[in-house]
């Protein structure tokens, strides 16, 4: 969207008919492309999704490469997965009402910061993201040093302080733009997550609830950044399966997204 040139993959679903419609699932981080020869196996998810799970249930998986710019990591995001997104849309197989996001960690925040942004997806799923950049900065990691270094010289890639750019850190934080949200999203975060507060995964939750848009958010005692138990990768990835078949193949909707805490 910036005139820059760019790449991704495109996973195509088992058994793939050019003549029939597919949902998509958009899959990011940084830059994925690398992939393209790896073997991914096919296994449950512990926080990011496992590709050859979704194209063998008749999903399409795009993952885009992510280039940024200082002080945009959001925009960045959003610039790179539109534009892809509009890109593959030119092919008749892509059903344009059923895409969905889903990312995980960094890909996690940008998947909450994509939804404020568009109204183009059906559903995503932010595994442990961040959400406020204000609250994030100013806490403390696992080992007790800050996080402010990540901010200014590492992965967020912000020009200064909380203090010498204010507006940096409010215009990247999704929670702020809430209200511009329409997608449905379901949160994965966890108490035991040494790198995500948990509470970043709180206060999406609690600012999307109080702006009356639907969201879940799932939570796994034990588990930590991603998860490590057999039992609970395979819980969230029938959840997540479940979210998306939901939204993106018109499936009924399983008990536990119907039974929300506003019932």
């Amino acid at each position: 969207m910036n005139g820059s040139i760019s790449q991704g993959i495109l996973y195509k679903a088992e058994n793939f008919d050019p003549d029939k419609k597919y949902p998509l699932i958009v899959n990011y981080y940084e830059k994925l492309s690398i992939n393209l020869n790896v073997f991914i196996p096919p296994a449950a998810a512990t926080g990011n999704i496992n590709v050859p799970w979704l194209v063998s249930n008749g999903y399409l998986v795009f993952t885009p490469d992510i280039h940024y710019l200082p002080g945009e990591p959001g925009e960045s995001a959003c610039n790179a997965v539109i534009s892809g997104v509009k890109e593959l849309l030119k092919m008749p197989f892509i059903d344009k009402t059923k895409i969905g996001l889903e990312g995980h960690s960094f890909g996690g925040y940008e998947t909450n910061y994509l939804v404020t942004g568009s109204g183009m997806f059906a559903a995503a799923c932010a595994g442990a993201g961040v959400s406020n950049f204000i609250t994030h900065y100013g806490s403390i990691m696992r080992d007790g040093n800050s996080r402010q270094s990540t901010y200014e010289k590492g992965q967020l890639r912000l020009d200064g302080s909380l203090w010498q750019a204010p507006e940096e850190y409010i215009k990247n934080s999704p929670v702020f733009k809430v209200n511009n949200i329409t997608t449905p999203i379901l949160l994965m975060n966890n108490k035991g997550d040494g790198s995500v507060p948990f509470d970043q995964g709180v206060e999406m939750l609690t600012a999307l609830r109080r702006s009356g848009k639907k969201a879940w958010m799932l939570q796994y005692d034990g588990e930590d950044h991603s998860l490590g138990d057999e039992k609970a990768a395979m819980d969230f990835t029938i959840r997540l399966t479940q979210f998306f078949d939901h939204y993106l193949k018109d499936a009924r909707a399983p008990e536990w997204m119907q039974d929300s805490i506003n019932n």
